[in-house]
């Protein structure tokens, strides 16, 4: 299997151990990226650009599609805000005369997006491309006695229509799917599928703290030793901004937050320091010691 990696800007930046995770992590499941047809697409707009101007958030995202589309290859993402903002353009894309509008602003560079191109997450790229039962033959190190909260992340859930839900109702639980494929107990808690508080945490980071303590104090609460997202920017505050939520909260919280590829390499046998576990700033010491006691 082959596809066009569309890494979004947060991997390459903010979050390079979730870039290397991916890559050593496709390695193992036989997924080969071409690392070079998304070489200049731009950002989604992560939503906050089509708050301004939708019609250019659209336009940036129909260049993308048509990069990946001259490749004759399928678009893989691993951001849950680049999935949803993506699925929301191609959307609106749908209306013919709307597209030709947008394409209209690609000709400068010989683009044009034929409505052909369907990015998709590496989260649901497992459990529908190489199928569960195909993934589980691939674990190694089974996450056995370990017990993780899925965190979706808003733009992977909603709106469920134009995320392709009713043909793929799996997606609705994905992650919670995968979490039990590498052999751990899925820690259920009510915010799993809210916001991480990051969309707000420049103009309000009280409100946004408070999001984040109560995503991860719940977890805690149903026994969680680790949280696991599919998105860079709920990683982004659920991880880096915990800190500063104990603190408004006056009480410590510790639980590390995990990008989805780094729990599928541990449970693939990658070495933690090569999944770059070391670079996040809640521990996560605990996680892979636990790992490491396991049989």
């Amino acid at each position: 299997m082959k596809y066009a990696f569309y890494p979004g800007c947060v991997s390459k930046g903010a979050a390079p151990e979730l870039y290397r995770a991916t890559i050593e992590v496709c390695k193992k499941l036989d997924i080969e990226l071409d690392t070079e047809t998304m070489e200049g697409a731009s950002c989604t707009g992560s939503g906050v650009l089509q708050e301004k101007n939708e019609k250019l958030g659209d336009t940036l995202n129909a260049r993308t599609f048509a990069m990946g589309e001259n490749s004759g290859l399928p678009i893989m993402t691993i951001c849950s805000t680049c999935q949803g903002v993506m699925s929301q353009a191609r959307s609106r894309m749908a209306d013919l005369e709307y597209r030709e509008s947008v394409n209209s602003s690609l000709s400068d560079e010989n683009l044009e997006y034929k409505g052909q191109a369907e990015p998709r997450h590496l989260l649901w790229i497992i459990i529908e491309d190489i199928g569960i039962e195909k993934f589980k033959e691939k674990i190694v190190k089974p996450l056995t006695g370990l017990k993780i909260a899925p965190f979706y992340g808003c733009y992977i859930v909603r709106p469920s229509d134009v995320l392709g839900f009713g043909e793929n109702p799996e997606r609705k639980h994905s992650l919670e799917m995968i979490i039990e494929a590498v052999g751990a107990e899925v820690a259920d808690f009510p915010g799993k599928s809210a916001c991480c508080g990051f969309p707000i945490l420049t103009i309000n980071e009280k409100n946004s703290m408070k999001m984040v303590s109560n995503h991860t104090l719940s977890a805690k609460k149903e026994g969680a030793v680790a949280m696991v997202t599919p998105c860079p920017l709920c990683h982004l505050n659920l991880d880096g901004y915990q800190p500063t939520a104990s603190k408004q909260v006056g009480q410590p919280i510790d639980l590390p937050i995990l990008h989805l590829p780094q729990l599928i390499g541990l449970a693939l046998g990658i070495d933690p320091k090569v999944l770059k576990l070391n670079q996040h700033i809640i521990n996560t010491e605990s996680v892979v010691s636990a790992l490491a006691l396991t049989p």
